[in-house]
């Protein structure tokens, strides 16, 4: 879409009417304190909302989550479960190629991970359709807990499945940063994991790159979440923030979004 834009560095909050459902978003994306570059970037369309976390390095990185934001951005809206994860396979696909032909200065090859919603017709309803490639992670907040949706590809998240490492330690090993799947960065085909859940009024979704998990933990993000008390402006904001007072040593960027009818 020419008249998309690609967030980076800014916070912005909207409202997207979808049919007869009303989805209230914001998105905090900044740099943190200790990167130079953000290469971090988010997307908000009307029912169709992105994030994504470059690698690679500032000359690649930064066009690597673009690409990958721009080429979603055409992914349907309100279609059924299987229908929607058909098409966005085949943008996958097409970011990957986009990305592949990207040069770098440093040698290293221009990479991000990415993950987001769309807005879907589920068997009830309106629903999420989410899907992840990397660690970027989306979690759903409903009845006052959060869970997380999407599964990392990342080498902890494996070790941690094989019994090997729990999910406390997996958060500071120093593998926790090798990824499994990304667009780009030299990896195969891409490959991501979708989920289905239904988009209940009051219930928020929240996509992430790993800046924010990297500085708080769920229970931390939880209790930031609660104490925003259904506000997705407030609620992304304040994890930003959060992480930003636990050192943001990473690009973090925070989307947050929520329906009513």
């Amino acid at each position: 879409m020419d008249d998309t834009v690609i967030l980076r560095d800014e916070a912005r909050t909207g409202q997207d009417r979808i049919g007869d459902v009303t989805v209230d978003w914001s998105v905090v994306c900044h740099v943190g304190r200790v990167r130079e570059a953000n290469e971090d970037a988010a997307l908000a369309l009307p029912g169709c909302y992105l994030v994504a976390d470059g690698m690679g390095g500032h000359d690649s990185g930064e066009l690597a989550s673009e690409a990958a934001l721009l080429t979603l951005a055409d992914a349907p809206v309100g279609e059924a479960f299987d229908a929607t994860r058909t098409a966005v396979a085949a943008l996958l696909v097409q970011a990957q190629e986009k990305i592949g032909a990207f040069g770098s200065e440093s040698g290293r090859r221009a990479g991000t991970t990415t993950t987001g919603v769309l807005l879907a017709e589920g068997e009830d309803g309106p629903a999420w359709v989410a899907f992840n490639i990397g660690d970027s992670r989306t979690y759903l907040y409903s009845q006052g807990a959060l869970r997380q949706v999407s599964v990392d590809h990342s080498q902890v998240q494996e070790l941690v499945e094989a019994g090997y490492l729990t999910p406390e330690q997996a958060r500071v090993d120093s593998r926790r940063n090798v990824i499994t799947r990304a667009l780009g960065a030299g990896m195969a085909e891409p490959v991501a994991d979708y989920f289905a859940f239904a988009a209940v009024p009051g219930d928020i979704v929240l996509l992430c790159s790993d800046g924010l998990d990297g500085e708080l933990d769920d229970s931390e993000i939880a209790s930031v979440v609660a104490a925003a008390d259904g506000d997705v402006e407030l609620a992304a904001a304040a994890l930003v923030e959060a992480a930003l007072e636990s050192g943001a040593h990473d690009n973090v960027t925070v989307a947050a979004v929520t329906v009513s009818r």
